[in-house]
């Protein structure tokens, strides 16, 4: 029989896992209930309780039922515990004490001194349980009577009856027909009974044999009003309703008076009461299951009180977390933008074929007129300087923002001064008297200042601005002047072969180097938050379980089970916006290796394979692209540093939080009316009407400076004037309209 309700045993660990998690107190209600429903759910017994006030006969009845004075009756209140009555060979007593001590004893006289009222009517402290043992045809059927103390007497003792009424299959309330349902009585048989989930009742009727004949038809019709209106789950075909006249019945039990316990009652309310029981005891499950749906309810109530409050303040720090590592993120995927872009343009700039076609003619020029180090600080080194400081800005935004690591300065290194050795000179040449092969560093000045240095100058020019392709009969026969050129343009393109190639591995290094800088790291959250997190989700996972072993019995609840929490990693991590670079050694970097491939040890062939420089054109006004590039670059800064206000903003709070407190906040003051004509000006100004939202105001302002920009009128004086004042219109409306 124990076999049948192995079922049950999840649902009552479940239940007690619940008291546990939830902390209850041992002496709370709640926690004596799950005790008492747990051990009730795996207990094979059918259990019927008899339940009442004091002095209604309780203990009398049972023992007409059992045929003998098992239990201690008297005049006054006597049960003091509750006694359970069990199937046995003979008759025979145990009690159970607090401290685990067991009292065996033969018959019942030790229900004196253990299980009835003191002197001041007490109920005893050490007692712990009580349990007699009867050679009962009716209990060896497996149920169990209980007979509880009687109620409205004392406090304790009602805490003890409403306890134990959970633990019983079939209740048996116990009327006194000469003051039918008092309003104690009604008030037990909702609190402790209907609102519990107990509703397996039968109403037995005492003491109507001691009232007169019309006063007896009345208190039937009584009786059956009550019956009626109690809608106990019996099964069908009967009745909820009857009558027993106790101390008569026990007298006619004890005589073996058969016609005197049939006219008592008792006769007709031990057959029900057999019949009753053996169609509730095979699915005993039905009935105790509603006791627990009432308890699980109450449970969840309690999970929902702990669990809610730490869910809410738990999720108000992930969002604020969360809201400030979106924002570093933001952050650092937008310098990693503006450092890739200036990297980007810094290696185009540093590409071998565009050095020599924006800088080897000035070059080898600056080289013939002895001046190459004055061009190399006035040109050369001002537009590197301009490209590095517009990488390395970002590594100092980015250490401003996130304090990582420290970042390095971009240190590109110039190779030596060329070096040129001249040819022999011609012997009809007058005015080349030295002998032999020079060699000259830092430039050929010598040859300046007459014929052959103005020739020297021109073949450069002639020579970078010809197409060595087509190589005609006057190339075939160049002169000295043109074999000296040549040798300015070939040191040249070493020179700037070199820089590049040393430039371009530098600035691989570095590019890697900045992964450490552009990033942050998401700091450990605070010990009381992963332990209240760590709380939650035991809470949570009790919560679900409870409602995964309800509904295996067929147990739905309201609740909805609640999701799994994102762990939470303790550990730091590091959050980076960079891919995956893959190692390139400097002499693989394929820059570097397209021009050694591009580069051989013959001098000439290195000249012929200089591309020529486009022809001189006037100075070019600033192009839309370098507009809008100068316009997006305004852009990041100006994100960057509105993040980063906020984030260092004391009274930080996520988007959701200052959505709910923006209600809550003092209302601005009302604006004077030269400040609404100024907002209602820069509306006009930015060709908005004065609904226009934030978004919009900035879109207009991007619109209106990418077609203003004064830079886009560099050759046109009147319209670059008019361009700066439109310009100042337009700022002067954006600033008004951000702060307004």
């Amino acid at each position: 029989m124990q076999q049948q309700y192995e079922g049950y045993k999840d649902l009552a660990d479940s239940l007690k896992s619940a008291s546990t998690l939830l902390n209850l107190e041992r002496k709370s209600q709640l926690h004596q209930d799950i005790i008492t429903i747990c051990n009730h759910l795996v207990n094979p017994s059918f259990r019927i309780a008899v339940f009442g006030p004091f002095n209604h006969g309780k203990s009398t009845l049972l023992n007409a039922m059992l045929g003998n004075r098992t239990l201690p009756i008297d005049l006054i209140p006597t049960t003091g515990a509750s006694i359970t009555v069990k199937y046995g060979s003979d008759v025979r007593t145990r009690i159970m004490l607090v401290d685990g001590t067991e009292i065996y004893r033969n018959g019942t006289e030790i229900l004196q001194q253990f299980a009835i009222l003191d002197g001041n009517r007490q109920m005893r402290k050490d007692v712990a349980s009580v349990e007699v043992f009867c050679p009962n045809p009716f209990l060896e059927t497996g149920v169990e009577f209980l007979d509880l103390p009687g109620t409205n007497d004392r406090d304790e003792q009602d805490n003890l009856v409403r306890e134990q009424l959970l633990s019983a299959d079939l209740v048996i309330q116990l009327l006194d027909a000469r003051k039918l349902m008092t309003l104690g009585e009604r008030e037990n048989l909702r609190d402790w009974l209907l609102d519990r989930g107990i509703k397996t009742v039968i109403f037995v009727a005492n003491f109507l044999n001691l009232l007169e004949p019309d006063e007896q038809k009345q208190v039937q019709n009584r009786l059956l009003f009550v019956a009626e209106s109690f809608r106990a789950e019996l099964p069908p075909g009967f009745s909820n309703l009857y009558r027993v006249d106790a101390l008569p019945a026990l007298r006619a039990r004890l005589k073996g008076d058969v016609a005197a316990a049939n006219s008592s009652g008792l006769a007709a309310f031990e057959t029900a009461l057999q019949n009753i029981v053996g169609i509730l005891q095979p699915n005993r499950g039905s009935v105790r299951l509603p006791r627990v749906e009432a308890i699980a309810s109450q449970i969840q109530l309690s999970f929902k009180a702990k669990i809610d409050p730490i869910a809410i303040e738990i999720k108000s720090f992930d969002d604020k977390q969360n809201s400030k590592i979106e924002i570093k993120q933001k952050a650092a995927n937008l310098i990693y933008k503006g450092f890739t872009a200036s990297i980007r343009e810094l290696r185009d700039w540093l590409a071998l074929p565009k050095l020599l076609t924006k800088y080897q003619a000035d070059a080898a020029v600056a080289l013939a007129e002895n001046n190459f180090k004055v061009w190399q600080t006035n040109n050369f080194k001002k537009d590197l300087n301009q490209l590095q400081l517009a990488a390395v800005k970002w590594l100092y935004q980015a250490y401003e923002f996130f304090q990582e690591e420290r970042p390095q300065d971009l240190l590109i290194p110039f190779p030596s001064e060329p070096q040129v050795i001249l040819p022999p000179k011609p012997s009809s040449t007058d005015d080349l008297s030295e002998p032999g092969s020079i060699a000259v560093g830092g430039g050929i000045g010598w040859l300046l200042g007459g014929p052959v240095g103005a020739a020297v100058v021109g073949s450069i020019s002639y020579l970078l601005n010809k197409n060595i392709q087509k190589q005609d009969e006057q190339l075939a026969k160049e002169s000295y002047h043109q074999d000296v050129a040549k040798l300015c343009i070939t040191a040249i393109e070493d020179y700037l072969f070199n820089f590049s190639s040393k430039a371009l591995s530098i600035l691989t290094e570095y590019e890697q180097k900045a992964d450490k800088v552009i990033c942050f790291e998401v700091s450990q959250e605070p010990l009381e938050i992963t332990n209240k997190r760590e709380k939650l989700q035991q809470l949570q996972n009790g919560f679900n379980q409870l409602l995964k072993e309800l509904e295996k019995v067929k147990i739905i609840s309201n609740n909805q089970p609640y999701k799994e929490i994102p762990k939470y990693s303790n550990t730091k991590r590091k959050y980076s916006p960079q891919p995956n670079r893959v190692q390139i050694s400097p002499e693989k970097h394929p820059d570097v290796k397209r021009q050694q491939e591009n580069t051989t040890k013959n001098t000439r062939t290195r000249v012929e394979s200089v591309s020529p420089p486009p022809p001189p054109k006037a100075p070019p006004s600033p192009r839309k692209e370098e507009v809008e590039a100068k316009f997006r670059d305004w852009e990041l800064n100006e994100e960057i540093a509105r993040m980063k206000a906020e984030m260092q903003s004391p009274g930080f709070k996520t988007s959701k939080q200052q959505n709910t407190t923006q209600s809550n906040e003092a209302p601005k003051q009302p604006k004077t009316q030269t400040q609404k004509d100024k907002i209602t000006r820069a509306y006009s100004i930015l060709g908005l009407q004065t609904n226009a939202s934030l978004a919009e105001v900035k879109q207009a302002y991007r619109t209106l400076v990418k077609k203003w920009h004064p830079d886009l009128f560099v050759n046109q004086p009147q319209l670059q004037k008019q361009a700066q004042e439109k310009m100042h219109l337009v700022n002067e409306a954006y600033t008004i309209l951000s702060d307004k």
